[in-house]
């Protein structure tokens, strides 16, 4: 069967959260529910349909986002599953690249999460549609109304209490829909309606007074309707709920139990009722290939085809998997399309909807239709797909960039191809790492956004493509340098039967060189060193610098001067010059006081203001240097340089001083004399 529901047949949703909500279980019982799978799983029991990879299962945690979908009131629910631990943040962008919506899973704690906190900011920031559920009402510990309190105290009148508790014995048993005024009690895998308790009467009346309110602001019919009347019927609540909703400006916010799979249903009902179809999603931004134009790219089925790349799955066994989200068009199997990330033409075969890792086929998939292909050349995440004749290319998917550094060896010898192979194929799974060979150490090194991240991708390395690779801290590239001026003779002499060795230079040594590593001067007058000798004299030095003086590092900035010397008409040769200039290195460099140079990045640190302090003092004893603090968007953005040696950890110490909330960026920026 193809996927051809109309736009308006379609929700597409990202569930967002921090680790460890219950955003796979929600998932599960969603899928429950709409009779896409005929029990639940649970995390702990290693059987959900989202969480199937080993790593995944091992830790009780989601590391890539995963998709499935299922169908509610005629309704096809395209669910993407996010990963809500930090070091996933890419897994993330991705997600919110593919849908139009989101669903922010937090625990009913009576506060708000650091991770809710990043992704509530994230979609209010880019206008992303979203609904907060609720989830573990039903623990002993739970405080759903607390919970609420806390979103309100954080987002004010952005979060919009759509259901009204009905609390017993300290738990929530059920909820007054304040749209519709009816009450209804949870029931297993369900839910039942009652009669509105009479001592809730008055909160439903003040609740939906404000939602009315709220309603009202998002368009002047409902304005003009609202002050000329006084109210709004409910199908005018639910438009105007929607409209805010639309613009990021209303966050619903319900409450159920995903374990328990109750509150779910409403939550399904919400979705389908509430939540943008891909027809109402904003415009999506393209570049034109032809003209450069900047295009907004809205739903069209009748449009010639586009889409997008969100994410891609390297499997050892079924190959390379493409997940796509349609903006336009229809794509069958049997296609020619053109990828214009790559300019090369790709061939269609089989065209598949997920269910977490199964993969069903699908003869085509329509605009605002989420699924996946296979088997392409040359496609990869973030890569448009198109028409050949209506060639665009949508905006690149914003992903992090790397922040902590390690280096990789494999742990048997003669396994470094199978190590970095396998770390290729992982690479077009998550574009947030990178292998590469530093140039500075010659160490492989792998950068990523944190060590749970470097240490799972070895994990996958090893249970994927069979290979063991170990990581431990890289080398610091240090180099040396001098800082004074000195003269010495270098003579290499070599007298030990047959034809003998000879060769005496003089060689000034000085800071400051052209390139900034090595700059050789002939200022030889009057034949000192014979002409065919002075290119040995550059060669020994060039040689000689590989090692500096101190501690074996790289010498840099040398300027050398080769002034003078002696020869001997049958004795000296090549070999004996740069022997004799390596001498008068070693020499002249101890005496022009040499130092080790360190390098030394610059560092941009986002941080809620309230940790400013704790930044500060950190970096003081990291020798940082701070530069300037500007607020941006309500948060305190640091610039700062440091010693890199002091900053390999920083990724997982920053994380842990503002309990998850600071990010940062980094750039190599000088060298240093090491203090």
């Amino acid at each position: 069967m193809g996927s051809n529901l109309g736009a308006n047949g379609i929700r597409n949703i990202a569930i967002i959260g921090h680790s460890g909500e219950g955003k796979t279980t929600l998932a599960e019982a969603l899928l429950f529910n709409g009779k896409t799978i005929d029990r639940l799983g649970k995390t702990a029991d290693k059987n959900t349909v989202m969480d199937f990879d080993a790593e995944e299962m091992a830790r009780g945690i989601s590391i890539s986002l995963a998709c499935a979908y299922t169908y509610w009131r005629d309704v096809k629910i395209n669910i993407v599953d996010v990963p809500g631990f930090y070091d996933f943040e890419g897994e993330f962008e991705q997600a919110m690249r593919a849908v139009g919506a989101a669903v922010l899973v937090a625990d009913a704690s009576g506060q708000v999460a650091v991770g809710a906190e990043k992704a509530v900011d994230y979609c209010i920031r880019r206008h992303i549609p979203l609904m907060i559920f609720v989830n573990g009402v039903d623990k002993d510990n739970a405080n759903y109304v607390a919970t609420v309190e806390a979103f309100v105290s954080k987002y004010g009148k952005k979060i919009s209490p759509t259901h009204l508790p009905i609390i017993r014995d300290g738990k929530m048993k059920g909820y007054v829909s304040v749209i519709s005024g009816k009450a209804f009690e949870f029931s297993p895998g369900g839910r039942t309606e009652v009669a509105v308790p009479d001592n809730l009467a008055s909160e439903l009346a003040s609740l939906r007074e404000s939602l009315t309110e709220s309603a009202a602001e998002t368009s002047e019919d409902l304005l003009d309707k609202y002050l000329s009347e006084g109210e709004l019927t409910n199908d005018e609540l639910v438009a105007g709920v929607r409209t805010g909703l639309a613009q990021g400006e209303t966050v619903p916010i319900m409450g159920g139990s995903a374990l328990q799979n109750m509150g779910v249903i409403n939550l399904m009902h919400e979705i389908v009722e509430l939540l943008p179809s891909p027809a109402e999603r904003r415009p999506v931004m393209a570049t034109d290939v032809e003209t450069g134009d900047v295009k907004s790219i809205t739903y069209d089925l009748d449009a010639p085809f586009s889409a997008q790349v969100f994410k891609t799955v390297a499997d050892p066994f079924v190959g390379k998997l493409n997940m796509i989200r349609v903006f336009t068009g229809v794509l069958k199997s049997g296609m020619t399309v053109y990828n214009a990330t790559t300019g090369e033409k790709e061939r269609i075969n089989s065209i598949y909807v997920m269910k977490g890792k199964k993969q069903e086929p699908v003869s085509e998939l329509s605009a605002g239709d989420i699924g996946a292909v296979n088997k392409l050349n040359n496609t990869n995440t973030g890569d448009t797909l198109c028409d050949e004749k209506t060639k665009i290319k949508f905006y690149d998917i914003p992903l992090p960039k790397p922040v902590i550094t390690m280096a990789i060896t494999s742990a048997k010898g003669g396994d470094e191809d199978k190590v970095f192979q396998g770390l290729n194929r992982l690479a077009e799974e998550d574009l947030t790492f990178k292998v590469e060979k530093d140039k500075d150490t010659g160490e492989m090194v792998i950068r990523g956004l944190g060590e749970t991240q470097l240490d799972i991708l070895c994990k996958k390395l090893k249970t994927k493509f069979g290979a063991e690779a170990v990581l431990s801290d890289p080398k610091v590239a240090y180099k040396e340098t001098i800082m004074g001026v000195a003269e010495a003779e270098g003579k290499h002499k070599k007298q030990s039967g047959g034809a003998g060795q000879f060769g005496v230079v003089n060689i000034k040594f000085e800071p400051g060189a052209a390139d900034g590593e090595f700059e050789f001067v002939d200022a030889v007058v009057g034949g000192a060193v014979p002409r065919q000798f002075i290119p040995a004299v550059e060669k020994g030095l060039r040689e000689a610098i590989k090692q500096g003086v101190l501690e074996g590092y790289p010498m840099v900035n040398l300027k050398c001067t080769l002034y003078d010397g002696k020869y001997h008409p049958v004795d000296s040769k090549e070999v004996a010059f740069v022997s004799a200039a390596k001498l008068a290195y070693e020499d002249g460099c101890k005496r022009a006081k040499p130092v080790i140079l360190e390098p030394i990045n610059s560092y941009t640190i986002t941080v809620p203001d309230n940790y400013t302090g704790d930044i500060l003092g950190d970096m003081n004893k990291r020798r940082g240097k701070i530069y300037g603090m500007e607020m941006v968007d309500g948060m305190q953005v640091i610039s700062a340089e440091a010693p890199a040696s002091e900053m390999l950890k920083y990724a997982t110490d920053l994380r842990s001083m503002t309990q998850g909330r600071g990010k940062f960026e980094t750039e190599f920026l000088r060298y240093d004399a090491k203090r």
